[in-house]
């Protein structure tokens, strides 16, 4: 094996003419404008984020929470640029990995393909999952009750009943339990079984894939339609919350602003992270769009500055009506009015409203990864099979109904926690190569019709490591040196070799920065890029190392699966063999 064949790069004007090539043999249908492009962003980032994740992130931040949306907007901002400048240079399905491809090679491609796999296959089980509770408890308020059985995954079942067993052993009453945790006895304790194995699993997830894969399935135009009108109701009901709830803020609510520090805010930035995620799906569409290079870059700025506006001004709402540490709940948003007795109407309306949501947000996550799986089968990377195209319909039909299988599959077993962060992490990587990848395009001089506007960092980047020096140094003086020594913090029950490992993401963070600095002064990169990588990558530096190891696993297994398969049959690899 040529070491120096791991890093061949396509060649622009080839992935064109092969997208072109492509088509002959059955095109996908361009239908999308700057409209759809913003409605289907909106879908993407509106959905579990601002009626899940949001309480709990408030709950640990108070309602300074505020600043980390604006943080991690700004941080997805300066990404949207770097994608908004690939997708005007290579206007073709396969958003970050035929950007890498480009900028630095198969091998690079081939890792960040993986990682948006994960992305959007592990963030569409958890979207399914989370429209499963809400869409169960609209039934409840309806007076429709499901099997505990058929609403709940089998791991959480397994040890919720566990755990309420012992519980009750203690002395506690069932209906004394957490809510949670008698759904997982009940649960355990009715689920039906076939040959001793108990039947438990999240069927209304598995109902709300399918259904959504069949409208993926068939078409983009009817795929743009039914988001259009979700993003319509949600955003309608979202106004309906800040105009109805600014009546009933109280302001003592919000002191203190920050309860918990930064370290408080900080907590939850996989949580709010995890609101954002998909608008980068928006650039896996560029082959349906009617003028890619114009509208994918006002698509998603459009996206990003509608939505951080909306999860600000809720934040501040919830956070005012009711104290932030009641808001650690599922389903913040109808919480804080069912506080107030003459709202509790608006309750149902935000029930029916976060169903709706969560849907939208399934729907632009299905369309993204067939669309991921068509660009790599193009390259040989994957078998032929996966760029299959429907003749009717235009769709991308096979990696449809595979993703259909592998997100429903998932949905039944899997619980949330198990893979909100592995999720963020996948994104956040995908960005900081993007970003990486713009920087790389400027030393190529590429031509782009779309250019990020140009900002030296020679002695910007320079001085803003240093303020960060001294501003972490002066106000987290004892956090700053328990970093630097890896020394327990007082209390703390943690080795100092735990302290080292848990610090490493920090440290690869710091490492990258440092270097990435000292190229500013040399090469005098564009500021905006470098922005979006130092941003992204501190956010990936805050998530914990368990999640790093399981993300280093998940690429492990992709890196197996390319010297096997990818390798061999890249469409380069035969090109350089025929030469």
């Amino acid at each position: 094996m040529n070491f120096n064949s791991l890093f061949r790069r396509k060649n622009i004007n080839d992935i064109l003419a092969n997208a072109a090539s492509e088509s002959a043999h059955g095109s996908l249908a361009r239908h999308l404008g700057v409209k759809d492009l913003t409605s289907l962003g909106i879908a993407a980032i509106i959905g579990a984020g601002i009626f899940t994740t949001i309480g709990q992130a408030s709950a640990d931040g108070g309602p300074a929470v505020v600043f980390l949306f604006l943080f991690t907007a700004l941080a997805c901002g300066f990404a949207a640029f770097a994608y908004a400048e690939f997708a005007s240079v290579v206007p073709v399905s396969g958003s970050a990995y035929t950007y890498s491809y480009v900028a630095f090679g198969e091998l690079f491609a081939w890792i960040i393909g993986w990682a948006l796999i994960m992305e959007y296959a592990i963030g569409n089980i958890t979207v399914a999952i989370g429209w499963s509770g809400y869409f169960t408890e609209l039934l409840t308020r309806m007076n429709i009750h499901l099997p505990a059985w058929s609403t709940i995954d089998y791991i959480s079942a397994s040890n919720g009943f566990k755990e309420a067993q012992q519980l009750i052993a203690d002395g506690t009453v069932l209906n004394k339990l957490s809510h949670g945790l008698q759904e997982a006895y009940l649960a355990w304790e009715h689920a039906p079984t076939v040959f001793g194995f108990r039947i438990i699993a999240d069927f209304p997830a598995l109902l709300i894939t399918f259904l959504i894969t069949w409208l993926v399935y068939r078409g983009i135009k009817e795929s743009k339609n039914a988001s259009n009108a979700m993003v319509i109701i949600k955003i309608a009901v979202v106004l309906l919350v800040i105009a109805v709830g600014a009546f009933y803020v109280d302001t003592n609510n919000w002191d203190p602003f920050a309860p918990n520090g930064l370290g408080g805010v900080l907590k939850g930035v996989s949580a709010v992270f995890f609101a954002y995620i998909g608008f980068d799906a928006i650039s896996t569409t560029a082959e349906e769009c009617k003028n890619p290079q114009r509208d994918l870059p006002r698509g998603m700025m459009w996206a990003i500055i509608i939505c951080t506006i909306l999860y600000i001004l809720i934040a501040l709402v919830l956070t005012g009506m009711v104290h932030y540490s009641e808001l650690a709940v599922n389903d913040p948003l109808a919480f804080v009015f069912t506080k107030v007795s003459d709202l509790k109407w608006l309750s149902g309306i935000i029930a029916v409203s976060a169903v709706i949501a969560m849907a939208s947000v399934l729907l632009v996550f299905q369309i993204g990864q067939p669309r991921i799986w068509m660009s790599m089968s193009r390259d040989g990377l994957l078998p032929k099979r996966f760029a299959k195209i429907h003749p009717k319909f235009n769709t991308p039909s096979f990696s449809t109904i595979v993703t259909g299988l592998i997100v429903g599959g998932g949905a039944l077993f899997l619980n949330m926690s198990t893979v909100t962060d592995l999720c963020s992490i996948g994104t956040l990587f995908a960005f900081v190569l993007v970003c990486a990848g713009v920087l790389r395009l400027e030393s190529m001089g590429v031509e782009r019709k779309f250019k990020t506007p140009y900002i030296n960092s020679q002695w910007i980047a320079p001085i803003g490591v240093i303020l960060a020096i001294f501003l972490t140094h002066r106000y987290n003086y004892d956090g700053f040196m328990h970093f630097l020594t890896s020394t327990p913090a007082p209390g703390s029950d943690m080795s100092s070799m735990s302290v080292f490992l848990h610090n490493i993401p920090m440290w690869i963070f710091v490492i990258i920065t440092l270097t990435l600095t000292g190229l500013c002064i040399v090469k005098k990169y564009s500021l905006i890029p470098v922005l979006g990588l130092v941003s992204c990558l501190y956010m990936m530096s805050q998530i914990e190392l368990k999640n790093w190891v399981g993300f280093m696993v998940w690429l492990a297994i992709g890196l197996a699966l390319y010297f096997s398969y990818g390798y061999k049959n890249s469409k380069l690899a035969k090109q350089s063999a025929d030469s």
